[in-house]
């Protein structure tokens, strides 16, 4: 586990794009292609907007799936993941190809069919962030640490869903969805490098769990702690609960 803390969250998104760009730019060399996952949410803002702005990704070679989905909710919907992903990098950049998990769609066969292909050739780079109850995709505690499945259906706990509306993407708790589509722990696990991106005060007391608590699925991103690529990139707000010889221990 490697920590590094920027100044604010534009210098965190552009430090993380070059390390991301480089694992992609490494996999496409070594084999041909890179499998990415790529994550959603407003702590991903300014890291995609690096991303895409970066001119050494080569995108017809990659291979994209996301981690979550709210289940019935329209891809009109602004909250929609797959509209986000659209929105922010796929309109963006000439990817090879994207699964997009369809929350419309009949949960069953939705999961089935993405957890072939994503089953289908190991994964070389995973993006993703912390949740402010420490959800790892929507993993929300207790998270099914054990499960092989690629993807699950999940029930979402009231503080995710309450994040939500913090950010913005529904105006009541009433309208979040009570369940989604996510990428399950065991699968993110299986990715060779894992980059995570964290800014904001809100995502401290979430961040001081996962790091310097105990692994346990009562913190999902607790068990972030024993990947054995792990990069994590936080800001001064994110990282403000951490003791000093944390981030000096990882950096």
């Amino acid at each position: 586990m490697r920590i590094s803390v920027h100044p604010d969250a534009t210098a965190l998104g552009v430090a993380a794009a070059a390390e991301v760009a480089h694992s992609i730019v490494e996999a496409v060399q070594a084999r041909g292609r890179a499998r990415v996952i790529v994550a959603t949410g407003a702590s991903q803002f300014t890291f995609l907007d690096a991303l895409v702005a970066r001119t050494d990704v080569p995108w017809a070679q990659v291979d994209a799936f996301h981690l979550d989905e709210y289940v019935g909710l329209p891809l009109s919907h602004k909250a929609s993941f797959r509209k986000y992903l659209q929105e922010r990098l796929f309109s963006r950049v000439p990817i090879g190809s994207a699964l997009l998990l369809d929350g419309e769609g009949d949960p069953a066969t939705v999961l089935a069919a993405a957890g072939a292909a994503i089953s289908a050739a190991p994964i070389d780079v995973c993006c993703c962030g912390i949740g402010e109850n420490g959800h790892l995709a929507f993993n929300d505690p207790p998270a099914d640490f054990e499960t092989e499945s690629p993807y699950l259906v999940v029930t979402l706990d009231e503080a995710c869903r309450r994040q939500q509306v913090g950010e913005g993407w529904f105006g009541s708790l009433e309208e979040v969805p009570t369940q989604a589509l996510s990428m399950s722990v065991r699968q993110i696990l299986k990715t060779r490098h894992i980059f995570c991106m964290v800014p904001d005060e809100r995502k401290a007391a979430a961040v001081q769990a996962a790091l310097e608590g105990p692994v346990t699925p009562d913190v999902p991103a607790s068990i972030l702690q024993t990947h054995v690529s792990l990069r994590l990139f936080l800001d001064p707000a994110s990282a403000s609960r951490l003791q000093p010889g944390t981030t000096a221990a990882h950096s």
